[in-house]
């Protein structure tokens, strides 16, 4: 009873962390690249209007950064719920 316990627990702080990252996802990807994107715009990186800047490149970078986030976070609740593998 206790290991189902641990393993609900697990899961369920698995599913917060996708539920974050996926919400921050969310907000680059849509909102700033979308919603947003007439006020960005009046700010500029390298030469390009914010805007644009998220809609193209981004929101690719933020990707690639919660990929790497995931797998540290996850990799250290693994370790924390001792579900690791060695």
């Amino acid at each position: 009873m206790v290991e189902r316990n641990k393993h609900k627990e697990y899961w369920r702080s698995n599913l917060r962390l996708v539920t974050v990252l996926l919400t921050i996802w969310f907000l680059v990807s849509y909102v700033f690249s979308i919603l947003f994107i007439d006020t960005l715009d009046q700010f500029r990186i390298a030469g390009f209007k914010l805007g644009f800047w998220f809609a193209q490149q981004g929101s690719i970078y933020v990707f690639v950064i919660l990929i790497f986030t995931y797998v540290a976070l996850i990799n250290r609740l693994d370790k924390k719920y001792n579900v690791h593998e060695e």
